[in-house]
């Protein structure tokens, strides 16, 4: 999925660290999402990357010592101003320790210092050198005054030590940047629970019965959650794979995992005291309706089936209609490929499993799981809306804003 930074400006500082080759393909990523990008380096970061580099991946000048010119806005005070975001990565334990005090020697802490949006750091340094007592401070400091710090991996580092320092991942550089140009402060440290993923029900060791759920839209919904600054708990059985490492993910089974994960998961956010916000959650798994009633151990002989193989099924239990919704705002999702009646059972869900609201997505045949688009109509008992068809991560944008409607004044918890 991609995610849309188109009309954003980025400014990314280097520093002289080993890892500035990484900024390379940040810088990319930030392109590739449609971001304007602009880079300044530090003296010593252009001993590991050319500027050139940057100037070929972005399209844009890059700021440097020797480039400076007050005769454009390619110099530390007017480069800034037409930036949405500053994230300097790599941060080298000199530069966060300078930015910390105030320190402006160079091209990328005079720009640093004259930067009024928001600051966000990618520490690459020695293990030692970021557990310091004046690192840590500085850290502590650049926190408690509204930087964002992005932690380094714990991993063998380029010295040969094994530690933490190694620069954060491209990709996850890129998601803590837009995430903070997503900001929304209704979702900000909101907890939400999402579903996803087709239940697999085990007929014995190897074999089980499933559906041609992708797991793409709640995926995709966990994604434009967290940008957003949600508080993610992803319930899944599938589709955990290149997404932020602070989205919690639950690895589920069949449907019985999801019952379980789900309640427990909706307890905890419940009755959690420090949670000031009302949680939400998105029932968005493709539960199965029939499990079968006595799963094997091992793995069933061909030979010893027969020519035909009957299988005895039970009801699973409808884990939306049997989950405490009374202190949580639920969106459920519900797929249908009756074009007469689907649509009356999409609304009919309001009442009958209790949810706030409705995502009522109208499918052709089985060939239309699995796509990179979907088509989805927001029903609540009031309205009716339709969200047209979009890339699913544009339209979990869509569905977020509707959701937030769910919430009224009357409530206690907003």
């Amino acid at each position: 999925m991609q995610v849309d930074l188109t009309g954003k400006s980025i400014l990314l500082g280097v520093t002289g660290s080993i890892s500035a080759y990484k900024a390379c393909d940040l810088a990319r990523l930030f392109v590739k999402a449609g971001a304007s990008v602009h880079v300044v380096m530090s003296p010593s970061a252009q001993r590991f990357v050319s500027s050139l580099t940057f100037e070929a991946l972005t399209r844009n000048p890059v700021l440097t010592e020797e480039s400076e010119s007050w005769a454009s806005e390619l110099n530390h005070i007017e480069l800034g101003k037409k930036c949405d975001i500053f994230i300097i990565a790599p941060a080298t334990a000199n530069t966060i320790n300078k930015i910390a005090q105030g320190i402006a020697d160079n091209i990328l802490t005079q720009t640093a210092l004259a930067f009024k949006d928001k600051i966000l750091i990618a520490p690459a340094a020695n293990t030692q050198m970021l557990a310091k007592t004046a690192t840590c401070n500085a850290i502590t400091f650049l926190q408690k005054n509204n930087y964002d710090m992005i932690n380094p991996q714990d991993k063998l580092l380029a010295c040969g030590d094994v530690g933490s320092g190694a620069l954060a991942e491209p990709t996850e550089i890129f998601f803590e940047v837009a995430k903070a140009l997503y900001s929304d402060p209704f979702w900000e440290n909101r907890p939400v629970i999402v579903t996803g993923g087709g239940t697999r029900e085990k007929l014995d060791e190897v074999r089980y019965i499933s559906n041609f759920s992708s797991g793409k839209m709640a995926k995709s919904l966990c994604v434009a959650l967290y940008l957003r600054g949600a508080d993610v708990s992803y319930i899944s059985t599938m589709g955990f794979e290149d997404l932020p490492s602070a989205i919690n993910t639950i690895e589920a089974h069949d449907a019985k995992d999801i019952l379980d994960a789900t309640q427990t998961s909706v307890k905890n956010v419940t009755t959690d005291k420090h949670t000031l916000k009302m949680a939400y959650l998105f029932m968005v798994a493709a539960i199965a309706d029939f499990t079968p009633k006595s799963p094997q151990s091992g793995k069933l002989k061909k030979s010893e089936l027969g020519n035909t193989w009957n299988i005895e099924l039970k009801q699973t239990t409808d884990v939306l209609a049997t989950i405490d919704k009374s202190a949580i705002k639920t969106v459920g999702f519900k797929a249908e490929m009756d074009t007469k009646k689907g649509l009356n059972n999409a609304v009919s869900l309001l009442d009958k499993k209790g949810v706030d609201a409705v995502c009522y997505n109208l499918l052709k045949d089985a060939k239309s799981f699995g796509g990179n688009e979907n088509e989805i109509t927001f029903i609540t008992k009031d309205t009716q809306i339709s969200l047209g068809r979009a890339d699913k991560l544009t339209l979990s944008g869509k569905i977020l804003h509707e959701s937030k409607k769910l919430i009224h004044k009357e409530d206690i918890n907003v």
